[in-house]
């Protein structure tokens, strides 16, 4: 079952912790920004998006931890840039 989560990550520490959360999943996990779909476990992908926009991520397995990670980086939710 896929899931998908809508996040921000407005700054470079967000999107590493970001990432280092995403690595942690045995699943695969990408992010979705207007028609690019990028590894969510690669730093240098999650940072050549455009940070300031809202994010889509897709989980491809059941992870409650990371999903509770995503919920906090929520829009609104998360810290401005």
């Amino acid at each position: 079952m896929m899931k998908q989560f809508k996040i921000m990550l407005p700054t470079v520490a967000e999107a590493k912790e970001f990432v280092t959360a995403a690595s942690k999943c045995a699943f695969d996990v990408d992010v979705h920004y207007n028609r690019v779909i990028i590894d969510a476990k690669s730093i240098l992908g999650v940072l050549s998006l455009d940070l300031a926009k809202i994010l889509t991520v897709e989980l491809h397995g059941d992870d409650e931890k990371f999903e509770e990670f995503l919920a906090k980086k929520a829009p609104g939710k998360c810290s401005a840039a």
